[in-house]
């Protein structure tokens, strides 16, 4: 059984508010098309890999083509959540042992899968590459929609360096999970790379739909300190 309620439930509201998210990601820039998106958390188990699965659902389901990419090269899970094979996968392309079309899985007609394949020794090494910046783009150029599941930011610098070539980054919070300071200096460490920030997930938030706890979902912008005082809205880059 799936676990992304927008696949096993789509009519329920949580279905809905994923449904906005998407919305809002859409209307989030003006000036240029977000085509690539990376979903990210300040600490582990924050719901980053199930906010994204439930992101690719919505954007396939809007006709999107969609390819999600699970560039965790340390402790992946998108395979798990999907049920499909990591025997190959990402890491595999990247070092030349197996090619691009042999490491996408189909899902159906609008989503593509990449699992994370072999866990490598080098994993920041080769999120840095320029074979990982040049495989982006070609995704970009085939894809209407790229969605990157990324680590922790706090744990390891692999979602910092991802989001410098990434055309906009989620941050995953989980409510009363995360630490306030936590979530501050994660969003602080994509602020010093210039990542472009378009927003931020709440997770595990009392609902009031009657679904429970760890099914509400928020959306919200980050505001700047000065931005803050004068009542506006951080420019993004």
């Amino acid at each position: 059984m799936s676990v992304f309620i927008v696949e096993k439930e789509p009519k329920s509201p949580v279905t809905e508010a994923y449904r906005t998210l998407r919305t809002n990601i859409q209307f989030s820039s003006f000036d240029s098309d977000l085509k690539s998106i990376l979903v990210t958390s300040s600490g582990p188990a924050e719901g980053k890999s199930t906010t994204i699965g439930n992101i690719a659902f919505t954007m396939a389901q809007a006709g999107k083509k969609v390819v999600l990419i699970d560039c965790d090269l340390r402790k992946p899970s998108i395979h798990k959540k999907f049920s499909i094979s990591n025997k190959i996968g990402l890491s595999d392309y990247l070092v030349g042992e197996a090619l691009l079309e042999e490491v996408i899985v189909k899902y159906n007609d609008n989503l593509s899968i990449i699992p994370s394949g072999t866990i490598p020794p080098n994993p920041a090494e080769m999120i840095s590459s320029n074979k990982m910046k040049n495989f982006i783009e070609q995704c970009k150029e085939e894809y209407d929609c790229v969605l990157v599941d990324a680590p922790p930011v706090i744990a390891v610098t692999d979602a910092q360096i991802l989001s410098t070539f990434i055309d906009g980054v989620l941050l995953v919070i989980a409510s009363a999970q995360a630490d306030k300071d936590a979530a501050t200096k994660a969003k602080d460490l994509l602020v010093n790379v210039k990542a472009n920030i378009i927003g931020v997930v709440l997770t595990k938030a009392k609902s009031k739909s009657g679904y429970g706890y760890g099914y509400g979902y928020g959306y919200g912008y980050y505001y700047g300190e000065e931005d803050n005082k004068k009542g506006k809205r951080k420019k993004k880059k």
